[in-house]
């Protein structure tokens, strides 16, 4: 079976610290809780027949455990790796994995005006899609390309 948006969800991926998102560095970050850019990907993916499902983990091997999963039982993913986008060639092979399956990369910060360590994403080098710069909101729009991406399949 194809799965497609109707049938099986978009895994929203968040890396280290994204749990203390309108905790941490509200100046780059924004006030948005997780939960509110949970239920921004849920209602976007709605719009288009659609579920995800979220998770967050501060641990590097479950974050590939979960690529893992949905190789299996989903129909894209948006990821934000977080700092392990500079660092993680295991998340780069999780995501290498995923033959077929749409891979968008969020950042909420430009991770180009940041500290030049930052400007390199291993992530990126398997990405459809990379968004950065736009606050929470890249998040929908992340959504809305995999939706896109699926369509014209």
């Amino acid at each position: 079976m194809t799965r497609t948006l109707a049938n099986a969800p978009i895994m929203v991926l968040n890396g280290p610290n994204l749990n203390l998102l309108g905790q941490r560095q509200p100046e780059i970050y924004g006030s948005e809780t997780l939960a509110d850019v949970e239920a921004l990907c849920a209602a976007t993916a709605e719009r288009h027949g659609g579920t995800v499902d979220c998770r967050q983990s501060n641990h590097e091997g479950q974050l590939v455990d979960w690529i893992h999963e949905a190789r299996e039982a989903h129909c894209g993913i948006v990821i934000n790796p977080g700092a392990y986008s500079h660092t993680s060639v295991a998340l780069l092979d999780a995501l290498n994995a995923c033959d077929g399956l749409p891979v968008l990369e969020i950042h909420i910060s430009n991770i180009h005006r940041r500290e030049s360590f930052r400007h390199h994403s291993y992530v990126s080098l398997r990405a459809d899609g990379v968004i950065a710069g736009c606050g929470v909101q890249g998040y929908a729009f992340a959504v809305e390309r995999v939706a896109a991406l699926l369509a014209a399949a």
